[in-house]
């Protein structure tokens, strides 16, 4: 199956792609064993947007990403970030062009909270510490956590305050692209909109491509500007959020049209999005 490409909902940045996927295929293991996670897939991502990734378990959304950051080679097909290969994004200089967000944010134990944010500015060996300190302060503000934190360590920290401090670290560099990987995992609602409240302005602020996975219905609705749903071994689907719903698959029906799906998807049908068409009943188990 060809996946469906649905229009944007507004203008696309001027210039190449910020990511380019083509004829990807990952396989595991080796011989009768081996098996493939993506087949023939495609994905263009274009500069300046919001893409989320979705699919059921062992669609490889986080090996993609994996893929994009030239943490590992596909074992066929092209994946181009930033008009290079990715492979080379493994090289000294990627936080510079790309920043991550793990999903419980990957702190450094050992280091402050300065130290963490400051660590991929020590890594080019080519600044001096009172500008490394004045960025990472600059990058701590930013993220909405003050000053003070600075001398906390990761131990000290609420879960909502390692991930800005996590996201503070991923945009040290300015990097015109940042993944995320389930970034409000962990959170209580309330957490989890302030940090995606954070994430748009973050965005706008500074420019960037975001690639997302996430689970979670409401940061997807929340933060995306595109989604591309993985099934089948390739990227079935890519569109608005509120068009990827209509387009009829066993998972788009399970994933958006079940009960959490209809709630995240009511703040858009206010705003004069028709609603989608309901998920069938699953059968009873009297009936089975």
């Amino acid at each position: 199956m060809n996946a469906a490409v649905l229009p944007p909902p507004s203008p696309r940045a001027a210039g190449e792609p910020a990511v380019e996927i083509h004829g990807l295929w990952t396989v595991f293991g080796s011989g009768a064993k081996s098996f493939a996670v993506h087949e023939d897939l495609d994905l263009t991502i274009e500069r300046g947007e919001v893409l989320t990734l979705v699919g059921g378990s062992g669609t490889g959304k986080t090996v993609l990403l994996r893929q994009m950051l030239g943490l590992q080679t596909p074992t066929r097909g092209t994946v181009t970030v930033l008009g290079e290969p990715a492979a080379r994004l493994g090289r000294k200089g990627a936080a510079a062009r790309v920043g991550m967000l793990f999903q419980q944010g990957a702190l450094f134990s050992a280091f402050s909270v300065l130290d963490n944010i400051a660590f991929p500015l020590r890594e080019l060996h080519a600044l001096p510490d009172e500008l490394i300190r004045e960025t990472a302060l600059l990058k701590l503000r930013m993220v909405g956590l003050k000053a003070e934190v600075a001398d906390r360590m990761p131990a000290d920290l609420s879960g909502g305050m390692i991930k800005r401090v996590a996201l503070a670290r991923a945009i040290a560099m300015d990097p015109p692209l940042l993944m995320l990987d389930e970034s409000t995992a962990g959170l209580d609602p309330q957490g989890s909109d302030e940090f995606c409240d954070l994430l748009r302005e973050v965005h706008r602020e500074l420019g960037l491509t975001v690639v997302m996975v996430t689970h979670d219905l409401d940061t997807l609705f929340a933060l995306s500007t595109r989604v591309a749903v993985l099934a089948e071994k390739k990227v079935i689907v890519t569109g608005p959020p509120a068009e990827v719903v209509e387009f009829d698959h066993p998972f788009i029906r399970t994933f958006f049209l079940g009960e959490r799906g209809r709630r995240a998807l009511a703040p858009l049908q206010d705003e004069g999005t028709p609603p989608p068409a309901k998920a069938p009943a699953l059968p009873s188990r009297e009936a089975s």
